[in-house]
């Protein structure tokens, strides 16, 4: 089984900063790709930014030049530096994980349970 857990979710003010982390952990044979989505009270869910395993990067719109994504390989882990919050960053924000648990297996991406990020104005 695998399980991402994340932490660093919280409440800050409008221009503020926060800093996700996501925990890749089980039987893990290789990560092709991490990321992270939102999801804000009656609004869809939006990915908000993903890094491959090799350190391609992607973002949406709203979020380039405040949000940094990296990851660390050696610990199955993504990280989200998220700076200049906004009020409408505010979300639960999930990790993903596209990942093979044996090699000889395609991929499949599982998900983390989210972590709550509140900026107040």
């Amino acid at each position: 089984q695998v399980r991402l857990v994340e932490s660093g979710g919280g409440l800050v003010q409008a221009g503020g900063s926060l800093r996700l982390s996501c925990a890749a952990s089980g039987t893990i044979a290789s990560i092709n790709s991490m990321g992270w989505y939102r999801q804000a009270p009656g609004k869809q869910r939006e990915l908000v930014a993903t890094v491959t395993s090799g350190g391609s990067t992607n973002y949406v719109d709203s979020v380039k030049g405040r949000f940094t994504i990296s990851n660390d390989n050696a610990k199955n882990t993504v990280y989200l530096q998220m700076n200049s919050l906004k009020p409408e960053d505010t979300a639960v924000y999930c990790c993903t994980a596209d990942l093979r648990t044996v090699w000889y297996r395609p991929p499949y991406t599982y998900w983390g349970q989210g972590t709550q990020v509140t900026v107040s104005s």
